[in-house]
């Protein structure tokens, strides 16, 4: 695969939006941004950062960071609508050709962006390629918390074969349009792959960077995240099985 470096900014459109939805992440926030604009230097490029509700300081850091950091964005939802949400709320006030997300406890690291932007720009690029996503190589999470998303993963991969071996992996960059037709649904994040492709597009994949948690906790338990990785299984199969691809449309 052949790369470029990273393009001069020529237009008022970013080539890519980086969502990052937030939640009571105040010791966090400060250092993703300074971490985004440090990987995106010389990128055209916003950070668009959702605050869902936040019940400590986020909203108030982020909000003193703009001044020093004119990419940035901050939206905020009045009430906890959850990661999903927060997500597409970001993806609708985008203005980039691509989108980038990233959770917000810090873990992903946004060194991988441009990496995972280029492979899916790339010159040789298949055309139905929508969509790269993130592979933890050294996940820094405790054994307990491996083995719940090795079993969810191992199941989901069995049912749906969309080539996800991590699912739960935050990093990934998506075609702006491909990700704003996606359905909707709680937790919806967890299945992008499987959406992406339900849609008639590719999906590849790419080994990126873990982080040990440097501040906040965790918004699941294992079991609730076992759960939330497993219970929606039924509605996107439904949901593969209803799409119809339309193929090219003309106008005569």
């Amino acid at each position: 695969m052949t790369v470029s470096s990273a393009p001069a900014p020529t237009s008022s459109v970013p080539d890519i939006s980086v969502v990052v939805p937030v939640h009571n992440e105040a010791g966090a926030v400060a250092t993703l941004v300074a971490e985004i604009a440090a990987a995106l230097d010389g990128w055209d490029h916003e950070m668009i950062f959702v605050d869902d509700a936040s019940r400590d300081d986020t909203l108030l850091v982020l909000g003193n960071l703009k001044g020093s950091y004119p990419a940035l964005r901050v939206l905020a939802h009045r009430s906890n609508a959850g990661q999903s949400r927060a997500i597409i709320t970001g993806v609708r006030a985008a203005r980039g050709r691509a989108i980038g997300t990233l959770d917000g406890d810090g873990q992903n690291d946004p060194a991988d962006l441009p990496r995972l932007l280029m492979r899916l720009n790339r010159a040789d690029a298949p055309p139905q390629l929508a969509m790269v996503g993130g592979v933890r190589a050294k996940r820094q999470d405790s054994a307990a918390k491996r083995w719940a998303s090795k079993l969810a993963n191992a199941v989901r991969q069995f049912l749906l074969r969309d080539g996800a071996v991590d699912s739960g992996c935050g990093i990934k960059v998506v075609k702006r349009e491909v990700f704003a037709a996606l359905p909707y649904f709680d937790h919806m994040h967890r299945y992008m792959a499987a959406l992406v492709q339900r849609d008639g597009y590719l999906v590849e994949f790419e080994t990126v960077n873990h982080r040990p948690r440097g501040s906040g906790q965790s918004k699941y338990t294992n079991l609730g995240r076992l759960y939330a990785a497993l219970s929606d299984l039924v509605g996107v199969i439904w949901l593969r099985t209803r799409r119809r691809i339309e193929g090219t449309v003309r106008e005569l």
